[in-house]
């Protein structure tokens, strides 16, 4: 029992998006009798993302929260789960710890199990707590036998990562398991692939060069201020910010163009990346800023891009003044909704907020604890890069003239020919998280720009534009499309005797494997950076991850 025409939350690309662009929301599945009942865990921008798509675009229920802010909790329950103030909400709907949570379900089974009257138990789990946490709660919950649905990144290690793979991987022929690389689920991203490898559009692929433009101030909001802005905290900015691009590469470069293909996986042959924390440091400081460590009690405050007075309360961006009750400002201030849209009520609340601080008598853990959204961000602790290049590259790997797969190709290469992917992550944009790639082929080249695919055909010399639908701006429908195709698989597997591989398969379109790929790639990516060397994949492969 929850309420409906819940907006999207989440960094879209709202400041840099065309006039009357036009917005479709996909159309929910038919409901099943007894429709997949959904967990979320952790209630926090991520969190209600999948809570409200789950109710806008699957045929799921969302049935229980876990989280530890009171606020949040309450208001998680009130919006997604049961919206019935006059009756209090089931048993079983809100947990302040994910831990009381499986407590809770190991004693309701027992009780089951000895006749009891209990409430029903979940089928499946959203896991949107912090990226350190990521480990711990998938395999606490591995036990209990759900299908999982792990926000990005998997974890925040590659023996964490390797860790959850030995967890998961004994359930995968029960259960289905998904990791919050939305960007495969947008009908965007979709579309470009169906036309690189299925109808080969430029030919064989040759290079990539693929760019996330972050945006100056949102990355200032959640690398500099926010949860993501040390290492040594959480993890390097391309494991946080940028692993689903690097997932999105090696799913066209890598992976075979249909998951059920027997067609093994084309391994690159090396990576190499460079990169650095440029901007966000104290060298950078404006002079007219002086010793001032925050906004509030800044002299260059006024004239600043970066002051948190002009992103969180001006009009400018998206601050209170907008009457924006969503990212970034449920994250500033997570209770703005209780002020209901009263931009005078939230102000001096907002202004306390901004103007907190630490000097070097406040300790470690108090400033590691939390963020600083006041603070200068050229007085901050983060270290993660704000600039980063990736590049990958791929050797001849043709398949066996025998092959029915290489038998559909015109030379004795194929799709498996020498190749090259260039990423590039830039904090310094305007664009904000408006990602654009150029693909370029034997016999053509793509422009694709998060909106628009554009194919130049060298044989013919025609030019084709394709629109895909827009379904939401949150990663251009990916949020939705993950959403749906997750509690979709669980559906097929609970109501309609569908096996869970045959749904990993047909609806995550993603296996185990290549999740656990994605992530090492951007480890090894890491490590070519931090040595100034080039990574040989292979070699490192076996030697970091082994025979998992």
């Amino acid at each position: 029992m929850a309420p409906h025409n819940i907006q999207d939350e989440g960094p879209a690309d709202l400041e840099n998006e065309p006039a009357g662009t036009e917005v479709r929301p996909p159309t929910p599945p038919p409901m099943s009798a007894k429709p997949p009942r959904i967990l979320i865990i952790g209630a926090g921008s991520r969190g209600r993302v999948y809570g409200r798509c789950t109710l806008q675009s699957s045929n799921g229920v969302v049935v229980t929260v876990c989280e530890p802010d009171d606020y949040k909790r309450e208001e998680y329950v009130r919006t997604f789960i049961w919206s019935n103030r006059k009756r209090p909400p089931p048993e079983g709907s809100a947990f302040a710890d994910w831990r009381d949570f499986v407590e809770w379900e190991v004693r309701r089974r027992q009780r089951e199990a000895a006749g009891e009257n209990v409430p029903e138990g979940v089928d499946a789990a959203f896991i949107c707590v912090r990226d350190e946490m990521h480990h711990d709660v998938v395999v606490a919950l591995a036990p209990l036998n759900l299908h999982i649905m792990c926000e990005k990144p998997l974890a925040t290690t590659l023996d964490d990562c390797v860790s959850i793979y030995r967890a998961i991987s004994p359930l995968q022929p029960t259960k289905v398991f998904s990791v919050g690389h939305v960007l495969r689920y947008s009908p965007h991203n979709i579309t470009l692939r169906k036309l690189l490898l299925e109808d080969r559009a430029i030919g064989e692929i040759l290079s990539v060069v693929h760019t996330e433009p972050v945006g100056f101030w949102h990355f200032a909001h959640s690398y500099v201020r926010g949860n993501w802005r040390k290492e040594s905290t959480t993890a390097p900015s391309l494991l946080t910010k940028s692993c689903h691009d690097i997932d999105i590469i090696l799913w066209l470069l890598c992976s075979p163009a249909q998951p059920d293909s027997d067609e093994p996986p084309h391994i690159p042959s090396e990576v190499t990346s460079t990169g650095s924390l440029q901007f966000f440091k104290k060298s950078r400081k404006p002079k007219a800023a002086g010793a001032a460590t925050n906004c509030l009690s800044c002299a260059a405050e006024p004239d600043c891009m970066y002051s948190s007075k002009r992103v969180y309360e001006s009009a400018r961006h998206q601050g209170l003044e907008t009457g924006n009750t969503r990212w970034p400002m449920s994250v500033v201030l997570p209770d703005i909704e209780s002020f209901g849209g009263d931009i005078e009520r939230a102000r001096p609340e907002l202004l306390r907020k901004l103007a907190e601080d630490y000097d070097s008598s406040t300790p470690q853990s108090e400033i590691d604890a939390r963020n600083w959204f006041g603070r200068c961000v050229f007085e901050s602790d983060n270290d993660v890069c704000d600039e980063q290049v990736v590049t990958i590259k791929w050797d001849e790997d043709p398949l066996p003239s025998s092959s029915s797969a290489q038998n559909t190709y015109s030379d004795s290469v194929g799709n498996r020919g020498a190749k090259q992917a260039t990423f590039h992550m830039i904090a310094q944009t305007k664009r904000q998280c408006h990602r654009f790639t150029y693909v370029y082929g034997t016999t053509g080249e793509i422009y694709a720009d998060s909106r628009t695919i554009t194919v130049e055909d060298f044989r013919t010399g025609a030019q084709r534009t394709y629109h895909p639908k827009l379904e939401s701006l949150g990663h251009g429908g990916g949020d939705h499309g993950i959403t749906r195709q997750f509690v979709l698989a669980v559906d097929r597997v609970k109501n309609h005797g569908w096996a869970a591989p045959r749904a990993q398969r047909e609806f995550i379109g993603c296996s185990l494997e290549e999740i656990i790929r994605s992530h090492a790639m951007v480890f090894a990516a890491e490590e070519a950076r931090t040595g100034r060397k080039f990574v040989d994949w292979k070699s490192w492969w076996d030697e970091k991850v082994g025979a998992i």
